[in-house]
């Protein structure tokens, strides 16, 4: 188990396109991430936070990462304008992606604006993320706290200091009639017509 000092460490993108699974912060709070195109590492994900019909949020540096993991092009264009932004939008999926949407169908995306994660994203392709704690505990703030959660269980860990004061990201789903309902407010205010509050 490894810790890093910069997301722009070449073995933090190595070990994540060798399927590895780590905890580093992301342009929220830290999360617990893997490659969203390698299927066993996104199982292994789900089972160290022992997660059942609860899916990660993917963050990508593009639309066109998303488009290329396989979500609707169409469906993609209906959402572009909320990005890049810490909003994550649920996302009808086909069946296909069950290993990602875990048999509810729709699972949340994001494309970010931080640019030390999306430099990351670049290299790595689309991420799924999930805040770094078990079911029911605080999400961790710092590197103690995370490694609290997860020891030596997980491969490596990228030490951003303190983030605790980031908030939330906002969440949003894209309804089958097309329609954005907001689930969550967090970093950014959707308005009731779907768009961002000036």
């Amino acid at each position: 188990m490894a810790i890093f000092h910069s997301l722009q460490d070449p073995e933090v993108v190595h070990l994540l396109n060798q399927g590895a699974v780590g905890v580093l912060p992301t342009d929220t709070v830290y999360g617990l991430v893997a490659s969203a195109a390698n299927h066993q590492a996104v199982a292994q994900l789900y089972r160290l936070k022992n997660r059942e019909q609860k899916p990660g949020t993917t963050i990508a540096a593009s639309t066109q990462q998303l488009i290329a993991l396989g979500i609707d092009a169409a469906t993609i264009q209906r959402v572009a304008h909320l990005w890049p932004n810490p909003i994550s939008v649920v996302l009808p999926l086909p069946p296909e992606m069950e290993y990602l949407h875990m048999g509810l169908g729709s699972s949340p995306f994001r494309v970010v604006a931080d640019t030390n994660v999306r430099a990351l994203l670049e290299q790595t392709g689309p991420l799924v993320t999930s805040s770094a704690n078990m079911p029911g505990g605080k999400p961790a703030t710092n590197l103690a706290e995370a490694q609290g959660y997860f020891d030596n269980h997980i491969d490596f860990y990228v030490d951003a200091g303190d983030i605790g004061d980031r908030p939330p990201s906002t969440i949003v789903r894209l309804t089958l009639s097309g329609v954005l309902e907001v689930i969550r407010q967090g970093a950014v205010t959707i308005n009731d017509k779907g768009e961002i509050a000036a």
